[in-house]
């Protein structure tokens, strides 16, 4: 066979696969439009007010909280004069924001039309994740050297507070077994808390890998996926017995992890520079399907399922401003 035909043969061949592999990804994740931010520095958790279909961002490095509208693609307001603000929560009961501010380690409540404060939670320090259930109306804060605190939205107190051997980052609820999943990355732990008792009932530890910040949660089969920063790795975890699962490469500089129930996928968003997507089909074994580059420190981002997006925040970079970018994600 004539070398010549047998080269552009390959040539041909590896176009195809490299253009069906790349409408694979825009399939995945497909970018719709950014709402640019007028903000310097890092960029923090952020949470969706889905009827109004509204956005708030933490920008840390900014002291502020940025209101951005989806469907406009506009920041609509700014919270300024915060104190490195990291976790948001939004109370559709309430129709109140939440903010968590990790200097001050105060949390503030804010009338989500209006934008003024309505009360105000002080914690021991470093006021981080917020995580809202809204069936119970309750408000998990992580906060300080150890602890979780318990706010009942309704009456903005205090309720509990959950005692922990170090800072906690990313957590997760699972109601079905009334515990609580916490990274625990001074410890080199995850913890496991009992939610009736609101205390530390157990913990998997590991020397390697090591630096679990992201952590996103399966209720159906009871899975814990887990984020690993050094190396960077993807683990998941049964729930019940701490079982390892699977151990996958991951993003680097991981910051947040979702698992989006109708489509089966896990997407990680890494400040190494790229969103990586799992799929855990039946509660099978998966590989890494697919990364989608991204902007260097665009670590932190939201998977909204019930709009089929997931959004991403780049923080300002090389003369670059800051954006929030948002993909259509597929359901199947």
């Amino acid at each position: 066979m004539d070398k010549k035909f047998v080269l552009a043969w390959v040539l041909s061949m590896s176009g195809y696969y490299m253009s069906h592999a790349q409408i694979a990804v825009e399939s995945l994740l497909k970018l719709e439009k950014s709402i640019p931010l007028m903000v310097n520095g890092r960029i923090d958790h952020l949470d969706v007010n889905l009827k109004d279909q509204v956005i708030y961002i933490a920008a840390l490095g900014n002291n502020s909280l940025e209101v951005a509208d989806l469907r406009s693609a506009r920041v609509i307001h700014s919270i300024k004069g915060l104190d490195e603000p990291q976790g948001v929560a939004y109370i559709p009961q309430t129709r109140e924001i939440l903010v968590a501010n990790g200097g001050s380690g105060d949390c503030y409540f804010y009338n989500s039309k209006s934008f003024e404060k309505t009360a105000t939670i002080h914690l021991e320090s470093d006021a981080d994740d917020v995580r809202y259930d809204s069936s119970a109306k309750k408000i998990y804060i992580g906060y300080g050297k150890g602890g979780i605190a318990v706010i009942d939205a309704e009456t903005r107190k205090q309720i509990a507070d959950i005692k922990l051997p170090a800072h906690p980052e990313s957590f997760q609820i699972d109601k079905k077994l009334n515990l609580l999943f916490v990274n625990l990355p001074d410890t080199r732990m995850v913890g496991i808390v009992d939610l009736r008792k609101s205390i530390l009932i157990s913990k998997w530890l590991r020397e390697t890998p090591s630096a679990n910040f992201p952590m996103a949660l399966d209720t159906l089969n009871h899975w814990i996926f887990v984020g690993y920063r050094h190396p960077a790795k993807l683990i998941v975890y049964e729930g019940v017995s701490g079982k390892e699962i699977s151990n996958l490469a991951m993003a680097g500089d991981a910051d947040d992890m979702y698992y989006d129930y109708k489509s089966s996928y896990v997407y990680v968003s890494g400040g190494s520079g790229y969103i990586s997507v799992y799929r855990y089909p039946n509660g099978s074994i998966s590989n890494l399907i697919t990364t989608v580059p991204t902007r260097n420190g665009a670590r932190t981002s939201l998977l909204i399922p019930q709009l089929n997006l997931f959004v991403l925040a780049e923080r300002a970079d090389s003369g670059k401003p800051a954006d929030l970018l948002i993909y259509r994600t597929t359901t199947n």
